[in-house]
């Protein structure tokens, strides 16, 4: 569509984010074109919702690169051929270079599965389950040079139960997630944060 706000979304593991917005894409809850998925493993399972969508993919091997920064010059030459106009974090488990954030300022977004600035990094769900809380939770945030330090959009608390498994933990934050990133991107879009 003519003025459709194009999107790249990255992933590493097995898409359920990346299921949730491309739902939220064809429901028109989200006015905007899902153009590129971008991975850096060649078995993440988003690839195989990637075919199932007809949204082309990539899969950068970080590895075939000298550096992080030519593998993101690699990343941002498809992206600019597919004029995307902003990226969304699913997942993908690699900290950005300011290599790629200077190439898009302000339209890089991150789902995080805990309540910034508590519990940054990898394994911010096991990190608050072994830590005992009671609460945690999800949030929306744009990306910066930094760990999970970027300004955050939106939050939501998500309770940790007594009889929790980590396993329980996580359902809870992963059902919270499909329903935050999609509304706080909706938000988004409105405000024209991708706009150029």
């Amino acid at each position: 569509m003519v003025g459709q706000v194009k999107l790249a979304i990255f992933a590493s593991g097995t898409g359920t984010n990346f299921q949730a917005l491309h739902d939220a894409v064809l429901q028109r809850q989200l006015p905007a074109e899902i153009v590129r998925l971008v991975v850096d493993k060649a078995d993440a399972g988003a690839l195989h919702l990637a075919k199932l969508f007809g949204v082309p993919a990539m899969v950068i091997r970080y590895a075939d690169y000298d550096s992080k920064s030519l593998a993101e010059l690699a990343i941002i030459k498809q992206l600019h051929e597919d004029e995307v106009d902003g990226i969304l974090l699913a997942g993908y488990m690699r900290i950005l270079t300011p290599t790629l954030t200077a190439a898009f300022p302000g339209r890089i977004v991150n789902l995080h599965p805990a309540m910034l600035p508590k519990f940054p990094g990898r394994q911010s769900i096991l990190d608050a389950y072994e830590a005992g809380v009671t609460e945690t939770g999800v949030t929306v945030h744009f990306v910066d040079d930094g760990i999970d330090t970027g300004q955050v959009i939106a939050q939501q608390s998500v309770p940790r139960l007594p009889q929790d498994t980590l396993a329980d933990l996580e359902a809870r934050i992963h059902k919270v997630e499909h329903v935050l990133y999609p509304d706080t991107l909706e938000h988004l879009l409105k405000e024209g944060v991708f706009s150029k």
